[in-house]
C-alpha cells in the first residue's frame, strides 16, 4: 500500500473548545436546555475540529452513542470540547465532550458525549482525503484504539439499516 502524501498531524492541534451560554431561547418548559440545541452544539464544534485537522470542508456522516448523562440549566454555562479520535481515508470520528457549569455555585457537571463522523470533501464536493491523526497523550491513544472498535460498530449497524430499508413493511 502506498503512503499517502498527506502529513500526519497531531490530535491536539485541532482540538476545539466551545463554550456558549443557555438563554431562554435554548429551552424547554421546565426550564432545561433542549436536547436538540446541544446536538446542534455538537455539531458544530465537531465540524470546527474536523475542519483544522483536515484544513478542508466537511460534513456530518453520522453521530452516535450521544448520551444525555445529566440536565443543563438556564443561565448554566456550557463547555464542548472536541478532538479528533482517528482517521481513516476520508472521514474521521471527533469525540465531543459536554460540561456544563453552575457559575452560581461554580459546580460542574459532565452531562453529554458523542461520536460524529465527519467527511472531508474537496472543491467539487466529494470526498477526499485527510491527514492520519498522531495521537501522544494516554487519553488521546486510548480514544485512537476505542474507535477502531466504533467503527465495526457503525458499519453493522449501517449495513443493518439497509437491509431494514430494502425490506417492504418497514415505514
Amino acid at each position: 500500500m502506498a503512503k499517502s502524501l498527506i502529513p500526519d498531524k497531531a490530535s491536539n492541534l485541532s482540538e476545539a473548545i466551545m463554550t456558549e451560554m443557555v438563554l431562554p431561547q435554548h429551552t424547554n418548559a421546565i426550564g432545561t436546555v433542549f436536547g436538540g440545541v446541544i446536538m446542534s452544539w455538537v455539531d458544530i464544534a465537531a465540524a470546527i475540529c474536523a475542519e483544522r485537522h483536515a484544513n478542508k470542508q466537511v460534513v456530518t456522516a453520522s453521530v452516535d452513542a450521544l448520551e444525555f448523562l445529566a440536565p443543563i440549566k438556564l443561565g448554566w454555562i456550557v463547555t464542548l470540547k472536541a478532538s479528533v479520535n482517528y482517521v481513516w481515508t476520508t472521514s474521521c470520528e471527533v469525540g465531543v465532550k459536554v460540561t456544563a457549569e453552575n457559575p452560581r455555585t461554580g459546580e460542574y457537571f459532565h452531562t453529554a458525549s458523542a461520536y460524529v463522523t465527519m467527511v472531508a470533501l474537496d472543491s467539487h464536493s466529494r470526498p477526499t482525503g485527510i491527514p492520519q491523526v498522531i495521537p501522544s497523550s494516554l487519553d488521546q491513544k486510548r480514544r485512537y484504539e476505542e474507535a477502531k472498535f466504533r467503527r465495526i460498530s457503525r458499519l453493522e449497524l449501517k449495513k443493518q439499516n439497509a437491509e431494514r430499508a430494502n425490506q417492504k413493511d418497514v415505514p
